[in-house]
């Protein structure tokens, strides 16, 4: 019986470990260049170890690269938001937030891709079969490597309407869509054996609302998300994906500019690590970098819905690095991982340093850090 119950936790960690185990470290180049992409900006970063292969993406577009900047193969069409990627090693595949909008950011988008008459909201999340991915520019609608799920949880919460004070306002919780996904095992129960998918909300950044203090964190268990899992069709948006998630979890942070932007589990921490753009309420100390305890269980909380506060399941802050005193809230600035932020193991991390070209093109460099977590410094780079 216990050989039974331990089976799956030893292959959970296989899984997590084994890369960084047999990845030399030291041998993965300290920085690579994206080259110049066009007029959309990165947004995440993965890193295939065993293969060799890294993959990007720069907001309607995937890019696989090798570690000199090599491009291998693309995967282009998108009129909707890609944005933050993490690698599953056991299946090869990517999963990365894709949302389809009509507020000012998708306004933004479908004004660069030329779109002029999207108005259906869609949330979902890309999964790439990365062994397909064998050409530049390849359709991600017309090949056969892609299937997304609808994040049904998330529509709902942007489409709802609450009130704040006397005004009804739209967007539960500020939702203003996803963008942060990471692929860990379950906080609540980490013995379970079980993979789960993080997918963090973007959150607006009104000064003017109360309850837009939280990064919101849906839980989803991947175990049967192959029957959920649909092709990509952006005329007609399929709803095929969990009527719910496991679990919806709360982080307080202060509010921050659109919420986690990149999400990203550490197993050799076993935290979380969320980089966000800053906010700038000033009851909060807006830090740009903070790190979710993945080794402390939920606890019970609040959260402010309509007015009222609503009992909900909180995650802890790690309790290190810079901590304001008055908020209670611990964080660090950094400048970079909000367009990409990527653990490698033994406490590695390749993280994005966007930009842009002498002509105007969106560009990034990935460089290596090395986590320090210090009152003083998040990361140093490694040089």
């Amino acid at each position: 019986m216990k050989k039974t119950l331990l089976l799956p936790l030893f292959l959970l960690l296989i899984n997590f470990f084994a890369l960084a185990q047999k990845t030399d470290l030291s041998k993965l180049p300290n920085s690579f260049y994206s080259g110049k992409q066009g007029k959309m900006h990165i947004q995440g970063v993965a890193v295939d170890h065993a293969n060799g292969f890294v993959y990007l993406s720069f907001t309607n577009k995937l890019l696989k690269m090798d570690f000199s900047g090599k491009l291998l193969g693309s995967v282009t069409g998108f009129v909707g938001h890609l944005g933050d990627l993490d690698f599953d090693a056991e299946t090869g595949r990517i999963y990365g937030s894709l949302e389809y909008k009509n507020d000012a950011i998708g306004k933004g988008i479908n004004k660069h891709l030329g779109v002029t008459d999207r108005v259906e909201v869609g949330f979902y999340v890309a999964i790439f079969d990365t062994k397909r991915i064998n050409k530049i520019d390849m359709d991600a609608e017309k090949e056969d490597l892609l299937r997304t799920v609808y994040i049904k949880e998330a529509v709902v919460d942007y489409l709802a309407k609450v009130k704040v004070g006397e005004k009804e306002v739209e967007h539960r919780f500020a939702c203003s869509g996803i963008d942060g996904v990471a692929i860990a095992p379950s906080v609540d129960n980490p013995k379970d054996g079980k993979k789960y998918l993080y997918v963090a909300y973007g959150v607006y950044g009104d000064t003017t609302r109360n309850d837009n203090d939280n990064q919101v964190i849906l839980q989803y268990d991947l175990t049967n998300w192959d029957k959920l899992a649909a092709p990509l069709s952006q005329e007609k948006l399929h709803q095929s994906g969990p009527s719910k998630p496991t679990q919806k979890y709360f982080v307080y942070t202060g509010n921050s500019r659109y919420g986690v932007q990149n999400l990203a589990y550490d197993a050799h921490s076993g935290h979380f690590f969320a980089a966000v753009y800053r906010g700038s309420k000033s009851q909060f100390p807006n830090y740009d970098l903070f790190v979710i305890d993945g080794k402390t269980k939920s606890k019970s909380g609040f959260a402010i819905v309509n007015n009222k506060k609503v009992k909900v399941k909180t995650l802890s802050l790690l309790n290190a690095g810079p901590k304001d005193e008055k908020s209670g809230i611990n964080g660090w600035r950094f400048k970079w991982g909000a367009t990409g932020l990527c653990p490698l193991g033994d406490g590695y991390f390749y993280i994005s340093h966007n930009g842009k070209s002498k002509d105007g093109q969106q560009e990034a460099t990935i460089y290596k850090y090395k986590w320090v977590g210090s009152k003083q410094e998040a990361f140093v780079m490694v040089k």
